[in-house]
Parts: structure tokens; C-alpha cells; sequence
């Protein structure tokens, strides 16, 4: 087991005696993610690994396995339960599906899927061969602000995770992965509390609750909102404060009181991720015959003078000079 306090903690049963590591893995299953039975045609040689983060109000974890089925009876509920819901995004060559409460999910490959651990399931993968791999959100109940009887209404239902609210939750969460070692403990707690916002606001939509969810909740999530399509968009010249307010159907005084609590206003998030764009594609050999005029453009600098104004005020040298440096050999004049 790797990890920091306040970064991700990673498991692998890779060192473990093949004979064992089918053993491994139910035991971490049942201390970690919840007590299920778990039955595998791979059991003699099963290797999985596991990643978990703690995010103050929630956790998340990352699961990948290879072919099983899992039940987690009335009885081992009753057992032992840690009172959450479960949201998986559910991926790899061999998707998992889900049963719970009269539903089933089948496979759920791309998609997300919700459970409740204070209710029996079944769950498992539907072919012989292949490996699964699953990003769940824990959410305590507690934490999840819609009534119980309509988020029942989602147990073992695919959530699309491609558009809306679903794809802007998933993007938030895998982007964990490469940054949340960089955070402390209140930043953790603030990613763990937009999370549940994010989730909340999804499975509302989809459960035809959203006046449960409280404005406070639905503004961060519009700001998750804003933040995904400002990134899907830095390429456009046009890109402003103006038409981002006008696809999200607010005022422009709307969408800068949602960026007072942030670090950067909306205009400084595009200038710099804009300009982290154009450095990057700059230390990029394979893109050493465009011309700086022309990478600088492909973000959305329409003016090679004040880029290069913009990219030396922020990395302290010029555009050329960081190619010279990250690319030996680029031409000068590109």
C-alpha cells in the first residue's frame, strides 16, 4: 500500500502468492467497499488493484478486476453496513452490472451506476475473460440531499455519464487522479464537498428532484458546468465572458459572482489555461514545424504580440526561447 495522507492510497495483490491473491481481494473488498460473497472462474489467479481518497464528506475509490459475480445478502447486511450510496462509473473490456431492488443495470460499460449499501445486491460481469474497472463515489446518505424513496427510483439504473451533469461528475473525478497530490487536507474537503454537490445535482435531475437540492449545491455545480466548457472551448477566439454567459443562459454579472470566491476570475482561467495549452504544444517535438503564430492561433491568440507579451509575463521567457529550450534543434524562426 503507497500513498500520503492526503493523496492517493494504492493496493496491488501483483506481490501476493497467485494462491492468495483471490483472498486479497475479498478481504480489501470487505474492509474497504462494502462485505459481498464473491465468487470468480479466475479465483486461482486473480489480480486486481485498488486505489482510494479521502475527500472530507465522501471518498473515492478505483477498482479494477478481473471476471466475477458478488451478492451481498440481507444477512451480511445486516451485518455490517457503512450507510452509503455507491455512484460507479463503470469501464473496461468486461463491464459490471449491478441488481438491486428489482432492477438491473446490465452492463454498464461508460456509464454510471448507483447502489445502496443498506440494501442486499447482486453484482458481476457478464463474460468469462476480460478485466473491469470501476471509479466509485461513497457517499454517506446522510450527505445525499434527496429524498430516499426518489433516489431509490436510480438503484441499478445506468446514468448516462457522456452529457450533462454525468459527464461533468466524471471529468471532476478522474481528474483526481492527477492532481489531488498536490492538495492539502481543506482543499481535499472542498474537491469532497463539490463532488457531492456534482453527484447530487445529477442524480436529482435524473430522479426529477432537483428543488431538493439546495441553491448553494446547484450554483457549484454550475460552476463544475462553466469550467468544463470554458476547457472544451479554448481553442475559440471568441471565448469571453459574454458567450459563456449566453450558453449557460445567465448574465455576465451572474457568471463573475460565481467566480468571486475562486482564485482567478473567468477571464484569467482562459488567459492561463490558454497559455498552458500553447507551452505545452511548444515543448512538443512532433509540432516543432508549426509556427509559434500558428499554435498560439490554434488557442485562441488571435494577436502574436500579445501573446508572446502574455507567455513571457507567465513562464519568464519568450515562446521561442522555451521551444529552443524543450525542443533542441526547432528552427528559430518557428
Amino acid at each position: 500500500m503507497t500513498g500520503g495522507q492526503y493523496m492517493w492510497s494504492t493496493m496491488s495483490n501483483a506481490g501476493v502468492p497467485a494462491a492468495d491473491r483471490f483472498e486479497w481481494f475479498t478481504d480489501m473488498i470487505a474492509r474497504d467497499v462494502v462485505p459481498v460473497a464473491v465468487s470468480s472462474s479466475q479465483a486461482a489467479d486473480f489480480k486486481a488493484q485498488a486505489a482510494f481518497l479521502s475527500l472530507g464528506p465522501v471518498e473515492v475509490s478505483v477498482h479494477a478486476y478481473p471476471a466475477l459475480r458478488s451478492r451481498r445478502s440481507a444477512a451480511l447486511t445486516r451485518r455490517s453496513d457503512p450507510e452509503q450510496y455507491q455512484l460507479a462509473l463503470v469501464d473496461g473490456a468486461n463491464p459490471m452490472w449491478i441488481s438491486q431492488r428489482g432492477s438491473e443495470s446490465g452492463p454498464a460499460g461508460g456509464d454510471l451506476v448507483l447502489w445502496d449499501t443498506s440494501r442486499p445486491f447482486e453484482a458481476g460481469t457478464r463474460d468469462e475473460q476480460g478485466t473491469s474497472r470501476c471509479l466509485v463515489l461513497h457517499i454517506p446518505r446522510k450527505e445525499l440531499p434527496i429524498n430516499p424513496d426518489k433516489a431509490d427510483r436510480l438503484l441499478a439504473r445506468r446514468i448516462p455519464a457522456q452529457r450533462g451533469t454525468g459527464a461533468i461528475l466524471v471529468r471532476f473525478l478522474t481528474s483526481l487522479g492527477e492532481h489531488a497530490a498536490e492538495c492539502g487536507p481543506e482543499e481535499l474537503g472542498r474537491l469532497g464537498a463539490i463532488a457531492r454537490d456534482l453527484a447530487a445535482v445529477c442524480l436529482a435531475e435524473h430522479a426529477d428532484a432537483g428543488h431538493e437540492v439546495d441553491a448553494g449545491a446547484q450554483t457549484r455545480a454550475l460552476l463544475e458546468r462553466v469550467k468544463v466548457f470554458i476547457e472544451h472551448n479554448l481553442d475559440d477566439p471568441d471565448l469571453a465572458p459574454g458567450t459563456i454567459a449566453e450558453r449557460h443562459h445567465i448574465s455576465v454579472r451572474s457568471l463573475h459572482l460565481l467566480f468571486q470566491h475562486e482564485e482567478e476570475s473567468v477571464s484569467r482561467l482562459i488567459r492561463r489555461r490558454r497559455l498552458e495549452r500553447c507551452r505545452a504544444d511548444l515543448a512538443r517535438p512532433e509540432l516543432a514545424h508549426h509556427s509559434v503564430r500558428d499554435l498560439a492561433a490554434r488557442w485562441g491568440f488571435t494577436n502574436a504580440s500579445a501573446f508572446g507579451r502574455a507567455f513571457r509575463e507567465a513562464y519568464g521567457l519568450t515562446p521561442r526561447e522555451h521551444r529552443r529550450q524543450s525542443v533542441p534543434g526547432a528552427l528559430a524562426e518557428h
